[in-house]
């Protein structure tokens, strides 16, 4: 990804997307639910840039760049991200609004969550930007129990009861609409 002005990985809070990515004042965005064989959830640890006590978990994923589907935009972003390439992407499980602060800028996304399996469980951030690296601390599997139970802040904030959801009863017929998340 190009540096700050072009799109990156976000969550509330991540990097800075370029203005091509927004639709209807939305940004698009793609994330990705990866799960791993034993049914671990993989998040990002990120954090404000100028504040590492102001920090939270997310899914992998970003910005639609150019002329890319968010399917693409899911892929590209999940590779850049946590050098994962070796996925079977499912469908749309979730689509959420949310608005949130990051870097004295609020921003606006329409956010499509993707299921996607892997059994390649090694992360290795390849092509993070200036600021993803000033603001992105790391990934981390997480079963659905270590996530009911999680102090920490996670977005969206119902994630462990939408992955029991997902592991109990298997992916939705449709996307399911969740509420939208001002932050």
């Amino acid at each position: 990804m190009p540096a700050e002005a072009g799109p990156a990985a976000e969550g509330p809070g991540l990097p800075v997307p370029a203005p091509d990515t927004y639709t209807g004042g939305l940004r698009k965005v793609a994330r990705i639910v990866l799960l791993d064989p034993a049914d671990r959830i993989l998040l990002l640890h990120g954090h404000e840039p100028d504040d590492p006590a102001d920090d939270w978990w997310f899914t992998p994923g970003g910005g639609v760049e150019g002329d890319e589907t968010r399917e693409q935009a899911a892929r590209r972003e999940l590779a850049e991200e946590t050098g994962i390439t070796e996925v079977d992407l499912g469908p749309v499980l979730w689509r959420r609004r949310c608005s949130f602060p990051f870097a004295g800028r609020r921003w606006d996304q329409d956010e499509w969550y993707y299921l996607a399996r892997t059994t390649q469980t090694a992360t290795a951030a390849t092509a993070l930007t200036e600021l993803e690296r000033r603001s992105v601390a790391g990934a981390r599997w997480w079963t659905c129990r270590e996530l009911d139970r999680a102090h920490e802040t996670v977005y969206p904030t119902r994630l462990a009861e939408l992955l029991r959801t997902l592991l109990d009863e298997g992916p939705p017929a449709g996307p399911v609409t969740l509420d939208t998340e001002i932050v």
